[in-house]
């Protein structure tokens, strides 16, 4: 009987919670023996030129053996980029920081020229780690201050360049013409306004960390990272080729796609192993986090939403303004997805949607949790409720007037996404019905007629998100049944938290038949596993797992011409029973074969299977959210009730495992709605540096979710499924923003910006008690 669908208990779990992980910091390889201490120096002003570097007082200070500037690095292969030249405005730039080359590139160490808080000017290396905060606070840097751009219409105005020889902070265009306003002809209801994804840091629990050693023209490299294989590629920017290259990916906590790769810090302190030749090591503290990882979201949209007043949506724009921070990294492509996905759920006879990028001095903006779909998301959703609070109707009933229909898929939306399958009112009836919409809505009206000070707001978001869009990139696998009956699974997806060896084990088991407590799962090292993508874009389960269940196909398929030889039959006659993972002629159980019997007798006793999957296209996961909030109208102050969701990615493997992924994911996107957000002063000093000012949320700001089940399988893969590692996030951000001002609107509140601190509420709320007296 196969188990897919079960409940199983984490296996990693065991080891997690008793001996505990082994994160980068807790390596002991012998290769590490000796290691010396990584500390940057980090840029103290937002945009400056560097006129000086002064680092003799911090040679004589006790424990240091080097500080390296980008003077010294003399060494490094004067080469462009992969891929050439980082393009100009009107293309995406290239993926990851680059030594040299490309208008808009980023150096691994500043040379000439500061443009965040945070950046690294030099690496300073010590015998222990307080001895490198010390010798680092003596490196002086000399600097001659430029007017800092922190925001959108800064870098617009380019009254400061950060990139004087481009002309423009306006580093990429895309999208498609906005200009054409009769699409809003014949609207009965337009409705047109500002809507900001603000900044938000992606605060990994395990922040980023790097050990590299050198040695006998190796380099070996343990690094924080989502894909070991790709951090190898871009680890070649210190001039060694990837067979002279090893990339372990330890223990992993947490990446939400600000570890795709390694960053600029990490490849500094591969090249410090291998210019000094001692081994090194480099863990960041929560305030260079904070300061100088990689940021999410950060965009400002224009919308208009016009249509009929019985609901019925006809024109919708979308302009796009992406803030990159000071370097162009993923920038380029996060807007991309966001203009894809504009529509959402919805067949709108007529879309329009662009995008521009900027840079401004601020950490640089990539990958976070949804990248780019998220912002579509919380756009679409919270123009619905806009458009249906203009019309008078309930934003319940607007949903379902313009959803696509389950008969229309595969449907290409007109932004050009092409829709695999969707049950989009089926989700939003099912939530509805069991949050018991009408009486929701009853109790609300008692409040608001009866004056309390604590209104209730519901809101809705029905979403669609884009995963696994890697362009047939595929996914690796290889497994071997070894003659004592065990099995080794090789992935090239990378496990940061999310259950990857329960999973890929599950599916071997339920093909095999060999028991999972039999089955090792390894990943994350390119000497083992040289070919391999890794885990972003929720791609795991529906191009990794149909990696592993590929090869378990093809090692039945050897290990039933090996049974077929045993038993002096035809291949044909040969059976597989997966319930006890024995081998026997058909119509005679009684005479078996184990795994272990048939691997025994293969060559070198090993049944082997080397696959990759690919997808001609990527899926579409979606489903409908619903929060309950209560707003204290005397404070400003937001309570999160309930909230209710269905989310459909296919079949469900193991719910354990699915759930987690929306647990994570739901408190994540209530956490952007509500309270976190990263902010500068005018002069581009962070002003969120440190968990006493960054608003993380925690469990007592959330209720218990309530999650309900939805499979709509996708012909995409062989399992049927789609991504679900971002769906939790995608569908709460617009759920809790939509209730906090569904709470308030009787009011005359039209919108709030994210976070909905207290402190805007209130503020929204006496602005309209005010206007409302006039």
């Amino acid at each position: 009987m196969s188990i897919l669908g079960t409940r199983v208990i984490r296996t990693e779990d065991p080891r997690l919670l008793t001996a505990g992980g082994v994160y980068v910091d807790d390596l002991r390889e012998p290769e590490l023996a000796g290691a010396v201490r990584a500390t940057f120096v980090r840029a103290t002003v937002a945009h400056a030129l560097i006129t000086g570097i002064d680092k003799s007082e911090a040679l004589t200070q006790p424990g240091v053996v080097a500080v390296l500037t980008a003077a010294d690095m003399t060494d490094l292969p004067a080469a462009e980029p992969p891929g050439g030249e980082v393009p100009g405005p009107d293309e995406p730039p290239a993926e990851g920081p680059v030594p040299l080359g490309g208008k808009w590139a980023e150096p691994l160490l500043a040379v000439d020229r500061v443009r965040f808080v945070g950046e690294p000017v030099a690496i300073v290396l010590t015998d222990s780690t307080y001895q490198g905060e010390d010798a680092a606070e003596l490196v002086s840097v000399d600097y001659e201050v430029l007017p800092a751009v922190t925001t959108i219409a800064g870098a617009f105005a380019g009254e400061s360049l950060l990139f004087p020889d481009t002309g423009t902070n306006v580093c990429v265009r895309g999208g498609r013409d906005i200009s054409d306003d009769s699409i809003f002809d014949g609207c009965d209801v337009v409705v047109e306004g500002d809507i900001v994804n603000q900044r938000v840091a992606c605060l990994p629990m395990e922040g980023r960390a790097t050990a590299a050693a050198f040695s006998d023209g190796k380099l070996t490299v343990w690094a924080s990272t989502q894909n070991a294989q790709l951090a190898r590629l871009i680890f070649t920017a210190i001039g060694l080729p990837p067979d002279a290259i090893r990339v372990v990916a330890p223990d992993v906590g947490g990446g939400f796609g600000a570890k795709i790769g390694v960053d600029r810090e990490q490849i500094v302190v591969a090249w410090a192993a291998k210019h000094t030749g001692r081994p090194v090591r480099w863990v960041e503290t929560r305030n260079e986090n904070l300061m100088a990882m990689t940021q999410g979201r950060a965009q400002l949209h224009h919308i208009k939403i016009g249509g009929d007043r019985d609901g019925k949506i006809k024109a919708y724009r979308l302009d796009v303004i992406q803030d990159a921070g000071a370097f162009p990294r993923m920038s380029g492509f996060l807007p991309m997805l966001t203009n894809l996905m504009a529509p959402g759920v919805y067949d709108i006879p007529a879309v329009q949607a662009d995008y521009k990028v900027v840079v401004t001095n601020t950490a640089p903006i990539a990958a976070y949790r949804g990248a780019g779909r998220p912002e579509a998301a919380a756009t679409i959703e919270r123009a619905v409720d806009w458009f249906a609070a203009a019309a008078g109707l309930d934003p319940a009933e607007v949903r379902k007037a313009n959803f696509i229909q389950p008969d229309q898929f595969p449907f290409v939306t007109k932004a050009g996404a092409p829709y695999d399958t969707g049950e989009y009112e089926a989700a939003l009836e099912k939530v509805l019905g069991a949050a018991d919409y009408t009486s929701l809505r009853d109790e609300q009206r008692r409040r608001r007629e009866a004056g309390d000070t604590r209104q209730m707001g519901l809101g809705l978001a029905s979403y669609v998100e884009i995963t696994a869009a890697d362009g047939g990139a595929g996914e690796t696998a290889k497994v071997e049944v070894h003659d004592d009956g065990t099995a080794t699974v090789y992935t090239g997806s990378s496990a940061h938290g999310q259950g990857h060896h329960t999973a890929f084990a599950m599916i071997l088991q339920s093909e095999t038949g060999i028991p999972m407590d039999k089955i090792e799962v390894i990943h994350g090292d390119t000497d083992l596993v040289p070919d391999g993508v890794g885990t972003y874009a929720s791609r795991s389960l529906q191009l990794g797992g149909s990696a592993v269940h590929k090869a378990a196909i093809e090692v039945k398929e050897e290990a039933a011409r090996n049974a077929a030889a045993l038993f002096e039959a035809a291949e044909a006659d040969v059976v597989l029973d997966a319930d006890t993972g024995t081998w026997h002629i058909a119509g005679d159980p009684d005479k078996s074969l184990t795994w272990a019997q048939v691997a025994e007798h293969a060559d070198g006793g090993l049944i082997v299977a080397n696959v990759r999957f690919t997808a001609d296209r990527p899926t579409f996961p979606f489903g409908t959210h619903l929060s309950v909030v209560e707003v204290d109208t005397e404070t400003g102050k937001v309570t999160l009730l309930r909230h209710i969701t269905a989310d459909d990615a296919g079949p469900v493997l193991n719910p354990v495992l699915m759930e987690g992924q929306r647990h994570g994911g739901i408190a994540q996107g209530a956490a952007q709605a509500l309270c976190e957000e990263v902010l500068y002063d005018v002069d581009g000093n962070p002003l969120t540096s440190t968990l006493a000012d960054y608003a993380a949320i925690t469990a007592a700001e959330l209720p218990s979710f309530e999650l309900l089940t939805s499979e709509t399988p996708t012909p995409v893969n062989p399992l049927g499924v789609k991504g679900i590692g971002e769906a939790g996030t995608i569908g709460s951000t617009p759920a809790v923003h939509n209730a906090v001002i569904d709470a308030v609107s009787y009011l005359g509140v039209r919108h709030i910006d994210m976070p909905l601190t207290p402190e805007r509420v209130w503020t929204a709320i006496s602005e309209a008690q005010k206007a409302s007296a006039k």
